[in-house]
């Protein structure tokens, strides 16, 4: 006997952008929690980058349990605010998933109640994971607190950790219940950390979007010089990107070998690894998009059709002045960075597809990589 049939459930993702989340007077978070009309029955706890509860001092949670307060009525009850380490050191072992599951059973948090989840992406990763297993699935709410965060990452539906020298080799996707993207909350992050999260908004817009890679290499050094009016726009077209490609790209999931928006990343992965993650995942993406536009020009240089000279100076010049890193000197190691196409390949599902530049806006799959000029780049590079 025989039984086959298509399953296709289907999903809710919810984006807002706001700014001063926590003031009495925004609504923003309030609406999201008011979609479900019985949430005043449900109850939340909150799990804080312990790196955004240092920057925003004392009152930060101050006003976060008075806006839960003021707008009892339309939001679930508090249980717990926790505070967990910020960082790749979240995603180094299974503690911060841990400690949700942990509070998910000691708060008697409900499939149907919620895990807020306050931080940069690797937090968002980790807390997203344990609330992804807890009672099989506890509602996901993200506020995302770093460029990279808001950009890209709170925008998927991937939650993990790190293990085995892997990135991200265990986890699980769910789509989160609402994302609040609050800019305010970027203001206090350190400079390295704010441009860092402009290397996925160069991905994306490499791939999808010619339009805004020249409004970001127009306005480089004002973003790398935290000007609002030039950085806010970018993070916010990048964020509508991502999220089009989650919704309108047809494997949200990644059931199929292909992951086009990994551009640049199976390099910056293992850099990452190389590097004990002290590399930051923004600065590893910068790294890995110069390696692989460096090697689409080289593959034009040998056979025509790739990524010509003057766009690939226009994409050196753009990563350059936006503060972003140009070398490194783990790209000298070409035989432990070469690895990482195997675990690339790995992760995939078995076929190596990896995106490639013809042009600024204009992507293509390749399954093999020439090692002697994939060296040859990453010379250039170290």
């Amino acid at each position: 006997m025989a039984m086959d049939d298509l399953v296709a459930p289907s999903f809710m993702h919810r984006v807002r952008c706001t700014r001063d989340a926590f003031a009495l007077d925004n609504l923003a978070l309030r609406e999201l929690f008011a979609i479900d009309p019985q949430v005043a029955v449900r109850r939340a706890i909150v799990v804080i980058d312990e790196g955004v509860q240092r920057a925003q001092g004392p009152a930060f949670e101050a006003r976060l349990r008075a806006y839960f307060a003021h707008h009892a009525s339309g939001m679930p009850e508090l249980a717990a605010v926790v505070a967990v380490p910020g960082g790749e050191a979240a995603k180094h072992d299974t503690s911060v998933c841990d400690l949700v599951v942990e509070l998910v059973a000691q708060h008697r948090i409900c499939r149907k109640s919620f895990v807020v989840a306050i931080g940069g992406g690797a937090v968002l990763d980790a807390v997203g994971y344990g609330a992804t297993i807890a009672h099989r699935g506890v509602r996901l709410v993200r506020l995302p607190t770093t460029v990279l965060a808001q950009d890209d990452a709170a925008m998927g539906v991937k939650n993990g950790i790190n293990r085995f020298g892997k990135k991200n080799f265990v986890g699980a996707f769910a789509v989160p219940f609402a994302v609040l993207s609050d800019e305010l909350l970027l203001e206090s992050l350190p400079d390295a950390v704010f441009r860092a999260g402009f290397s996925e908004a160069v991905k994306i817009a490499l791939l999808r979007d010619p339009a805004l890679f020249t409004q970001i290499a127009r306005d480089a050094t004002r973003i790398a010089a935290r000007e609002v009016a030039a950085a806010i726009p970018v993070i916010r077209r990048s964020a509508q990107l991502h999220l089009r490609h989650i919704i309108e790209g047809g494997d949200p999931f990644e059931a199929r070998e292909a992951r086009p928006l990994d551009f640049g990343h199976w390099a910056a992965h293992r850099l990452e690894s190389m590097s004990d993650y002290s590399l930051s995942h923004g600065d590893a993406v910068a790294l890995g998009l110069l390696l692989d536009c460096r090697y689409a020009n080289l593959m034009h240089a040998r056979e025509g059709g790739w990524l010509c000279d003057a766009d690939h100076a226009r994409i050196r010049a753009c990563i350059a002045n936006l503060g972003l890193p140009t070398r490194h000197p783990l790209l000298a190691d070409s035989a432990a960075l070469l690895r990482g196409l195997d675990e690339f390949r790995e992760h995939l599902g078995g076929t190596l597809t990896i995106t490639m530049l013809a042009g600024i806006g204009r992507g293509f799959e390749v399954h093999a990589l020439d090692a002697a000029l994939v060296r040859a780049a990453a010379a250039e590079l170290a």
